[in-house]
């Protein structure tokens, strides 16, 4: 027989697990060896937060659920900003943690405190693993992670249990089934009327699609009948952007926002895949009146964030509700006003990336020398925002971000997961130098793997973001500057490459030099304050 450990490493070897990050501690050695043992590599990170970011790297790339682990007290308590991350941005994350046993946790206090009771709010479940009940418990947390709306699971393993043989009953097999299309009936009549007398559609995609593998469906329905669309930063490439239909990613920026809210107002029919405005601003609060416009949500369940309204609303499978909406309909004539392609010229002269230097100048320059198949991430912070708007991504999970929580620190270790799950594909990280002195020690974590990614910092010395909105409010300038690193001299010391950039030439060569290169480079970008003043 196995012991709980082992029935836990195999079953997530089983999900199609093949990393785990963390940092161990006692009470998790056995879980540990159990996950190598399995097939499962054990990758050493510098904090339980970064860990769990490397984890949604790895899920992103492979489609498997991510894996933290960290023992009991400050570690689990280190990981609840990534936990909460991985509940808001619909990542299915299994994040284990050591405990002591219950039974000695009445006497004991060193370190104890209910992981279960602080993770309860921020998971879809959480689990502290019984004696006889182990396999059963891991599968249960598996499939909710996965199903639906995908999601943190926590399974809380006392270290007692951890090498006590247990049971071990065949696994469930796979749960999902047939896709659920909407049913006939009065509803889908009128939306099926609807998309067939609209002569202004818009699309509107967001995060659920990406859960779903939904993307294609998505560029068929845009394509088939013209419609533009729009997508939330974490959709960005579900149309590729190439595509004229293709309006971009919004979300937090108002300047996309006065070219887009006009648009949406004008439509006559608005179609919601996988939309959910947590990744955006409070300038989507409301943006249109269904009472007016026909709206009409394909999501996986329900919402009741009140956002906004609906008139329509179906829940199950995003494809083939979108499938079956368009069933045997003739596509008509769409925007024969022109209006989302001046739109699109709009958004194009808004956000210029032609500039000698500066921010934009950085986004244009890396992507212009990238391959097709890379893998960009992004931090947290005023060069996310508009680099949301410059970047054009030719495919889903093309560029990893944290949307809806917009945790700072995120980027590298998001780059690490990629890469550690891709080998093959350049990836490149895109970090302000604030995010980055969040998480240096990652980048020793770099070193001991041996991985060759590239890190553009932009440095401006400054909360950008937060300085911008300070002004903004006639507040005087208060703990948003800081001292200048030499980001170069830092990653040479911890086993990379490190070169500091002022123009295009020097971006270009440090750039495809750190492509070639067998370990990490970090390109400093020069950009000097205020570089984001009227860009977003």
């Amino acid at each position: 027989m196995a012991n709980a450990a082992q029935i836990v490493a195999r079953r997530l070897f089983q999900a199609g697990c093949r990393h785990a990050f963390g940092i161990p501690g006692g009470e998790v050695l056995t879980v540990m060896d159990a996950l190598v043992e399995a097939g499962i590599r054990f990758e050493l990170c510098k904090q339980e937060n970064a860990g769990g970011f490397m984890a949604e790297g790895t899920y992103h790339v492979t489609g498997a659920p991510g894996i933290l682990l960290a023992t009991l007290g400050p570690g689990a308590a280190n990981a609840v900003n990534v936990v909460a991350n991985a509940e808001q941005d619909r990542v299915p994350l299994v994040f284990i943690t050591g405990c002591v046993d219950p039974a000695k946790a009445a006497g004991y206090t060193h370190q104890v405190f209910d992981h279960g009771a602080v993770l309860k709010p921020i998971t879809k479940a959480s689990y502290m693993l019984s004696d006889g009940a182990v396999a059963r418990q891991v599968d249960k947390a598996l499939a909710i992670a996965m199903e639906g709306r995908p999601g943190p699971v926590h399974l809380d393993l006392p270290i007692g249990l951890a090498g006590r043989e247990q049971p071990e009953p065949p696994p469930p097999g796979a749960r999902r089934g047939a896709a659920a299309a909407p049913a006939p009936g009065a509803d889908l009549e009128a939306a099926r009327r609807a998309l067939a007398e609209s002569g202004r559609p818009l699309l509107i995609a967001g995060l659920e699609v990406l859960a779903q593998g939904a993307d294609a469906a998505v560029a068929k329905l845009a394509r088939g009948f013209s419609i533009p669309v729009i997508t939330t930063y974490k959709a960005k490439g579900v149309l590729p952007e190439t595509d004229p239909l293709a309006l971009g990613g919004a979300g937090l920026s108002p300047l996309a926002d006065r070219h887009l809210m006009p648009l949406i107002g004008t439509a006559d029919l608005i179609l919601l895949a996988g939309y959910d405005p947590v990744e955006m601003r409070d300038g989507w609060c409301e943006p249109w009146d269904p009472e007016t416009v026909p709206v009409i949500e394909f999501s996986a369940a329900p919402n009741h964030h009140g956002v906004h309204r609906t008139r329509l609303g179906f829940f199950g499978d995003i494809a083939a509700g979108l499938e079956v909406l368009a069933a045997d309909l003739a596509p008509v004539d769409t925007w024969s006003n022109g209006a989302p392609v001046e739109t699109r010229r709009a958004l194009a002269e808004a956000f210029p990336a032609d500039e000698a230097w500066g921010p934009a100048a950085v986004v244009d320059e890396v992507q212009r020398l990238l391959p097709e198949d890379a893998i960009a991430t992004v931090d947290t912070g005023a060069h996310r925002i508009l680099l949301s708007q410059v970047w054009r991504c030719r495919r889903p999970r093309s560029l990893l971000q944290s949307t809806s929580f917009g945790t700072m620190g995120c980027g590298l270790p998001l780059g690490i997961g990629a890469k550690l799950a891709a080998p093959e594909r350049p990836v490149v990280v895109f970090t302000g130098d604030a995010g980055l002195e969040m998480v240096l020690g990652e980048l020793a974590t770099l070193r001991d793997l041996k991985l060759p990614l590239v890190i553009v910092v932009f440095v401006d010395s400054s909360l950008a973001l937060i300085e911008l909105k300070q002004r903004d409010r006639g507040l005087p300038n208060r703990g948003v500057d800081f001292g200048a690193t030499d980001f170069p001299a830092v990653a040479r010391a911890l086993g990379g490459k490190g070169v500091a950039v002022r123009d295009r030439a020097a971006l270009a060569e440090a750039l495809q030099a750190g492509l070639a290169d067998e370990r990490f480079t970090l390109i400093a970008a020069e950009i000097g304050p205020r570089a984001y003043d009227g860009r977003f």
